[in-house]
Formats: structure tokens, sequence, C-alpha cells
């Protein structure tokens, strides 16, 4: 007898019309088998899926070009969609479902013909972690299997594991006919389904990513009493030896994945890796938040990233160790058949090749790889890997930290009154943009503990989740702000940032462990400079005050925006998150 997993593929399948289906085992053999298919058998606008590089310098890497329409998530495409438009929430882009499952179906219909069906059967979390999720996505891009192979946990015994459940996340995914007005992303959360067509980029095609990590994720957590989370996980370890893990959401452009893999500048001082991207935090029996990486794999945006800026990832994918590593949409160095992008140590090569195949010179004035062109590599291929990585239990979490670019007002790091004001400050969080993700630089957008684009449903509803979630715990972590980006008169970052954010660090764990004092003032705890180790630093005084600043003028303005933002959500906000809108705006008048 058919399980449920079976079934469901077999009804997938009288739809797309595949060639046929293959279920993958998740092993290196067949994942090497595939990459060999993308190499000379599919193609993506005549072209190969797969380039092999230089394996002497880069092991096991391989380079990918997507359509040249197709190189971002596709945010306007993107639905939830519940049977109410307010369970959605002005965050999300809302569809009937029927309305959404009759488009999709029509699109759908026969999309597989002349292709492969893969199936695959993966875990997001260590399956033996009581808080992992079994999944099942199905793809007709071997360029999607190869990935979700490594950025999951990936093996044909999931599917024993499932057995004759139904309770399972169900993924459908067709790159269909790449049309940019038929890309759609549906979720639909009360059914633990994600339908995606029209696209092979990472965000979209990628199901395990932000569609059922984050979206349907923060949904099941909601209502089994837990938290999906777009954060970092971490652990610091002091001189002594003692290790104080820590969880710190921020939107993109904020240096997420440079914290995750931060090398410390203060001797004694290490950082252990767990994730750079999605944290499930659930609350332990003893009280205090637990946090597990349901990922396995690092899908970082490549330029920028180099030894000065970010020397673990450079050694985490030059390692090899767990291959295959791809990279997606960078430039190619014709002359050594390396990877390039902007950013990346040395000179610029004579020789290279764009993002899309074509000759590049620099007098173009175009980028010679695309701006959000990426890598997908091993967490395991990782030199600061945790060793609690693959602790069934996760990690136990004693700071949150929420993450924003802010030039002016935000201070470089504050510490919250208590839960429901940690709440606050993240629920009234922001980002000024960056050229590169919106041609305007200094827009400032809020952005709620960096959830905006990826919390599926109201996110009302989602700060009085997180109201409750502190309820459960006897030893809630502090929450903390931190803004690496403060900007003197001439428009210079004050802070050095990088491996320098160690020191804010340092301050946060001395925090969590009552080892500093800190001043009270109207938004926050800060630290006294004394208590922030600035040795080898050269920042003038008057600069130093300013990251630790609460000009009340500026204050005004802001908390004027933040009351604008909060109103969107009506009566789904709590009256606790305006409790503290109240007390903050009293205080500055104060």
């Amino acid at each position: 007898m058919a399980t449920a997993v079976e079934k469901w593929v077999e009804e997938q399948a009288k739809l797309t019309k595949p060639d046929k289906i293959y279920w993958c085992d998740g092993s290196a053999e067949e994942a090497e088998r595939l990459i060999e298919v993308g190499m000379h058998q599919e193609k993506i606008d005549n072209e190969p899926v797969f380039y092999p590089l230089n394996h002497n310098f880069w092991p096991g890497a391989y380079l990918h070009r997507s359509h040249s329409t197709d190189v971002a998530r596709t945010e306007h495409l993107t639905y939830v969609c519940y049977l109410d438009k307010e369970t959605a929430g002005p965050n999300n882009n809302w569809m009937d479902p029927h309305k959404a499952k009759e488009l999709l179906t029509r699109l759908s219909d026969g999309c597989m013909r002349g292709r492969t069906m893969y199936v695959l059967s993966y875990m997001m979390g260590h399956p033996q972690s009581p808080y992992a999720k079994a999944c099942i996505q199905l793809t007709d891009s071997c360029y999607v299997a190869v990935s979700m192979r490594i950025m999951t946990r990936m093996h044909k015994d999931v599917v024993k594991k499932i057995g004759n459940s139904d309770n399972f996340l169900k993924g459908f995914h067709s790159i269909g006919d790449l049309h940019p007005d038929r890309r759609f992303i549906m979720h639909f959360p009360n059914e633990h389904f994600v339908w995606s067509i029209g696209s092979g980029y990472g965000g979209n095609a990628l199901l395990g990513k932000k569609c059922f990590s984050l979206r349907i994720a923060s949904w099941l957590g909601f209502n089994e009493g837990w938290l999906a989370e777009h954060m970092v996980i971490v652990g610091i370890e002091d001189p002594s030896g003692n290790v104080t893990y820590v969880a710190a959401a921020m939107p993109s452009a904020c240096g997420k994945t440079n914290l995750a893999m931060l090398a410390s500048v203060l001797p004694g001082y290490k950082v252990w890796t767990l994730g750079d991207d999605i944290a499930w935090l659930n609350a332990g029996e003893d009280g205090r938040l637990y946090a597990i990486n349901p990922e396995a794999g690092f899908f970082g945006v490549a330029p920028g990233t180099s030894l000065k800026t970010n020397p673990n990832m450079m050694r985490t994918l030059k390692s090899g160790f767990f291959s295959p590593t791809l990279f997606t949409n960078t430039a190619l160095n014709k002359d050594v058949n390396e990877p390039w992008w902007e950013g990346l140590d040395g000179d610029v090569p004579k020789n290279l090749l764009d993002w899309e195949g074509n000759n590049w010179d620099i007098s173009c004035g175009k980028k010679a790889a695309h701006p959000n062109s990426r890598f997908t590599v091993s967490l395991y291929n990782c030199p600061t890997l945790s060793r609690d990585f693959d602790n069934p239990k996760g990690v136990p979490i004693s700071a949150i930290i929420f993450g924003g670019r802010r030039t002016h007002l935000i201070p470089l790091v504050t510490e919250a009154f208590n839960w429901q004001n940690g709440v606050f400050l993240g629920a009234r969080g922001g980002s000024e943009t960056t050229a590169a993700a919106t041609h305007k630089e200094g827009v400032l957008r809020r952005d709620p503990m960096a959830m905006l684009p990826f919390c599926g449903y109201n996110m009302g509803n989602y700060f009085k989740h997180w109201l409750n979630m502190g309820k459960k715990l006897s030893l809630p972590p502090k929450i903390f702000s931190v803004n690496w980006f403060r900007a003197d008169a001439e428009g210079k970052f004050i802070w050095p940032g990088f491996s320098d954010n160690i020191r804010v660090l340092k301050w946060i764990v001395d925090r969590v462990n009552n080892r500093v004092g800190a001043q009270k003032t109207p938004i926050g705890f800060m630290p006294h400079l004394k208590d922030l180790n600035l040795e080898g630093l050269n920042i003038p005084e008057n600069d130093l005050r300013k990251l630790t600043e609460v000009d009340v003028g500026e204050w005004h303005g802001e908390i004027k925006e933040i009351k604008d933002f909060l109103d969107k959500f009506g009566r789904n906000m709590p009256d606790e998150i305006w409790q503290e809108y109240n007390a903050l705006a009293a205080h500055l008048k104060e």
C-alpha cells in the first residue's frame, strides 16, 4: 500500500508529467552524478547548469549561471494563502488559497514534460532533535537538488522516518518557463505546503530556505509554542573557556554572516559558528531558551567577502571537505578558471567573464559579478564550527541581539530593560538601505526582528507570540540592540566593525554574566566607556561619546515614525507594545 509521501508524489507527477521520477538518497556519489547531469545533459537557455572550476584552489567548486531575469527573491509575487486576509497581515501579500491553487495548477500542468522530477527527502534540524521537521521537496532542477543536499540533511531514511504519516512539510518546485510574470511562490501555512514555479534562484527554489524555515515554520511555531527566526547563532568563548551562546537578528547588509564567523581581535576570545541565517527557538525544561539551526549550509552573498572581511568564510569556501561547493552568478577569471567578485582579495583580473558569461572590462561601468551573486557551501567545511552544532537539544541562548544599519540616532549597543521592553526594541527596529539594495541610500525601512519579509502571518500576532514566549521562560535571555554603522560629521563610520565587533560582544557577555554595570538611559541600559575594551583603537573621544549618546531631539522624530509603523497592525498590535511605546515617549519628554 502506498504511503502518504508516495501518494503525494504520484499526484504531482500526474499534474506535471515528468519523463521520469528520481528519488534522491542524499549520498556524495549521487551529488557527483547530478553534477555530471548538470554539466552534460540539463540546460538553462541552452547552456550547461554547472561549469567545473579550478579544483586545485577551489576544491569541489562549480559555477552556475541562472537565467538573466532570475537573480533574486521575487517578493512581489510571493504570497501567503489563508482563508482570510487579516491572518496574513499587512506584512504579507495575500491570495485566497482556492484562487492560488487554480492559478498554479494551470501553470504547472505538464511543466516537467521532458524533464526529471527529483524527490528530495530531508530534515530541517538534526534527525534526532525533538525540534526537527521532516520535509519532502519535488523539483525539476539538478541545481536545486545539489543545493538542497548542501543546505539540508538530505537522506533516504527521512522517507522511512515519515512512514505512513502525512505529517511532513511539502514543497513543489518547477523552473517552469522562467517568465518573470509567471514566477510565483505560494505558501499554504495551514497545509504545511509551498508551491513555487517559474524560478531557479535560491530563495525561490530552495524551499528549505526562507519558505519552510521561516514563513511556514513561523506559523508552525505560533501554533506549537516556539519561534522561527532570521538569526545568527554563535558561541562566544572567553579566556577561561566558558561559552555563552547568542542569537542575533540583522537585516541584509548589516554583517550577519561576518558576525557568524567572526575572527576575534581580543586575546583569549573565540567565536564558534552554529548558523548564519536561521534559528528555531524553543523553551527548555530548565526555563532557558534553546536554539537549533535547521540548516546545514551557507547560502551567502559573495561580493564583499574576502580575507579581510570574513577570513573564516574564505577558508570554508576552499575547504572542499564536504563537496560540492556552488558559486551562482559570480564572474569567472578565465586565466585560472576561478570565481571572482567585487571585494575579493587582490587586483582585478584582466581576463574576466561577467556573471552572464560575456567578456568584461572595468571600463564598461557594470559589475562583473552580480551584486546578489551567491555561494552555497556546507557548514561542515567551516573551521569555526561549534562542537554543539549537531547537539539535538540545541544550545541555551543567554542573549538576543537585534541589529540594524543606522548612521545616526541608534547607539553602538543598548540593553533592554526586560523581556517586554526587548520585544518592543525588536519591533521598532529598522535599517537604512544601501545603493546595492534599492538604488537609494539612507532610506529607513522598518524591519522588526529582521523578519518583515519572512514572517508567515500577521506581525501584530507575531509580537504577541514573542511576549508569550517570555512568559514560558524562568531564565529568559537578555535582549540587546547593536549598530556598527554610526557615522561622524563627515559621514565616515566611527566604529571599525568586522573583527573589532568582538569588543561589543564581550560587553554583552559581561552583562549576561553580571561582570559589569551599565548606565540607565531613556532607551535602555548602555555601557560605561571604561567597560568597553577599546585597547588598540584610535577613536577620538568626541566620536566615542557619539557611539553611546541619546540625542533626545533626534528621538522625537523617531518616536513619531515608530507610531506610524505600529499603527499599521491595528487591533492585532498587543497592548504591551503600546505600553512600552508610551513609556519611551514619556522618558524622552523627561
